[in-house]
């Protein structure tokens, strides 16, 4: 069997009764975490504008936003609820970039709504295949080279999400797939200069999915080589240097999904490690700003030209701070912690962090790079002339350094409660025991039920 016909019958035929009980824990946290940010990014920059442009544009109500309730046809819904799911940047995430989350999820509801309804095991399910699919074609940051991850291989992860809830057949998915392969794209280049495009793209992604699901599902075609073509997945972005075979080993028998990321900050995954050092160095020595004379932050070269370059606030204030490492540094000193209203547009521009960011130099050493991805090593000097060196390998939230549960919790109740338009605490508490108990959901859109404000709550 071709490997495209492997990945497609894993996503039609993977038994629910044997998801593993890590995977599934996993794919719960990915839930609590791409919904978290979604309901705290609802009123983000960018979000209403596009809520306007697809609202105004009509179509059949098919699925819901969340948070608005707005009816939708479903790819809307999933474009939306996706560019909401990623506007905080504080979703799931795995290195060397793939946001997963916040594409599978929207997808998943958007087409639970669409199909009619679908149990919870069977959302829980299609989420987790739709996470490892995503897992399987992620790529190294040498094969990425600027692409933005999200954008390239996430977009199999939504549609065989959403080919999993609408029931496609195996050769119905396998043309979905194929159709999502001519979606790949994107560039980091939206992250360095600070646009919500960063954004955008994680809505498209999820819009893909459902837009490929639903091409199959009539009967329109993709191409059924995407993996193992002369022009396919392997050869334009792996750069030749991707085996086919090794990216559908042992599926739904190794979970590859277990290197999920889920932040401690709400910045980018790269910022988390030298987050982390820096609060070490305010906690331990009592740092306070007119203490530091000079700080320098060394990153692996990858991570450097992500967030290294120099900070600037452009029209996107909060993407500018996300991926900023001297923002970072210099708001973890100023406010001795990272939160979410740290990067509001009006924290972001504060004179005491601006001046600070002077004296911090961020450098890109190749060293780092047999360290890991998130390596990094934060030298203070102090205004005494000390100089006290931190170094972590593994950043807080990524593999080998993970969060607790009561962090995980944690992570959502700061989105819950940073949103501008909260919901009920009642829905909120149903929402995260609904997660829990997902297996036993008779049908899962009463988990979409409780994401959207009651005054906005219509019939099904």
């Amino acid at each position: 069997m071709q490997t495209e016909s492997q990945l497609a019958a894993f996503v039609r035929g993977f038994d629910a009764r044997d998801l593993p009980t890590e995977a599934a824990c996993i794919t719960r946290r990915v839930v609590l975490a791409a919904v978290g940010t979604g309901i705290a990014g609802a009123a983000e920059d960018g979000i209403g504008p596009l809520r306007d442009l697809l609202l105004s544009r009509g179509g059949t109500a098919q699925a819901r936003a969340l948070v608005f309730g707005d009816r939708l046809p479903a790819a809307a819904a999933a474009q939306l609820n996706g560019t909401m799911c990623r506007a905080l940047d504080y979703c799931d995430a795995m290195a060397p970039g793939i946001h997963i989350g916040s594409s599978v999820v929207p997808a998943a509801f958007a087409a639970a709504e669409l199909a009619g309804g679908c149990s919870g095991a069977e959302l829980l399910t299609a989420m987790a295949v739709g996470c490892e699919v995503g897992a399987r074609f992620n790529l190294s940051e040498s094969m990425y080279d600027g692409f933005d991850p999200t954008g390239v291989a996430i977009v199999f992860a939504a549609t065989a999400t959403a080919s999993r809830v609408l029931r496609l057949d195996e050769t119905q998915t396998l043309h979905a797939l194929g159709l999502a392969f001519n979606r790949c794209g994107g560039s980091f280049q939206s992250n360095i200069d600070g646009t919500l495009a960063v954004r955008v793209i994680q809505g498209w992604v999820a819009q893909t999915g459902i837009d490929c699901a639903q091409m199959a599902l009539h009967g329109i075609s993709g191409p059924t080589r995407f993996l193992e073509g002369v022009y396919g997945y392997p050869h334009l972005y792996g750069r030749d240097r991707l085996d086919p075979t090794q990216m559908v080993a042992g599926l739904g028998d190794e979970w590859r999904l277990d290197q999920m990321v889920f932040k401690k900050y709400p910045s980018c995954g790269v910022t988390q490690a030298l987050t982390e050092l820096t609060l070490e160095l305010v906690d331990t020595l009592d740092l306070t700003p007119h203490r530091v004379r000079r700080i320098e932050v060394r990153l692996p070269p990858y991570s450097h030209k992500l967030v290294g370059h120099p900070f600037r606030i452009g029209t996107n204030p909060r993407v500018d701070a996300q991926f900023s490492a001297r923002y970072c540094v210099a708001n973890a000193i100023v406010r001795r912690a990272s939160k979410l209203a740290h990067f509001r547009p009006e924290q972001v521009g504060d004179a005491e962090v601006n001046a600070l960011i002077e004296r911090v130099e961020v450098i890109a050493d190749p060293a780092l790079d047999v360290r890991g991805h998130t390596a990094v090593d934060v030298a203070l000097t102090t205004s005494d002339g000390r100089t006290v060196l931190r170094q972590l390998d593994i950043a807080p939230g990524f593999p080998g350094n993970g969060l607790s549960d009561v962090q995980q919790i944690a992570r959502f109740e700061d989105c819950v409660a940073y949103a501008a338009q909260p919901l009920p605490r009642r829905q909120v508490d149903a929402f995260l025991g609904g997660v829990e108990a997902l297996e036993s959901l008779d049908d899962a859109r009463r988990l979409i039920d409780l994401l959207i404000l009651p005054q906005r709550l219509q019939p099904a």
